[in-house]
């Protein structure tokens, strides 16, 4: 589970509150603060022209979040607020997140959790 954490909040830019319910009852809570992040001043490489053209980007879906909450998307690539319906949607790059299968939707208010597979 600690590898799963680490992996999921290694480049965090904001602090990441984590909650772990167990089957048997018992929970834990932590704070990861957040990592800070060196700034390069050299812009980033261009594309080559003959690049191969972007993957496809996999969509999850989840409902039970609060209307405009902000939602983490873990492993935390990025953030997206949910829908005035209460749902949330993520794209994500699979080619960004070589071997990654599942994400988790975390509501930042709700606490509603969503563990989706990437198809």
């Amino acid at each position: 589970m600690p590898e799963i954490i680490e992996q999921a909040s290694e480049k965090r830019t904001i602090p990441v509150w984590v909650e772990v319910h167990e089957t048997d009852g018992t929970s834990f809570t932590d704070l990861f603060p957040a990592q800070l992040q060196p700034h390069h001043l050299e812009p980033p490489p261009s594309k080559p022209r003959n690049a191969a053209p972007s993957p496809a980007l996999a969509e999850v879906h989840a409902e039970g979040f609060i209307p405009g909450e902000d939602i983490a998307i873990a492993p935390v690539v990025s953030h997206t607020a949910a829908a005035k319906e209460g749902t949330a949607r993520a794209l994500i790059d699979p080619a960004e997140h070589p071997g990654v299968s599942e994400v988790v939707l975390v509501g930042r208010v709700s606490g509603t959790l969503a563990v989706r597979r990437l198809a």
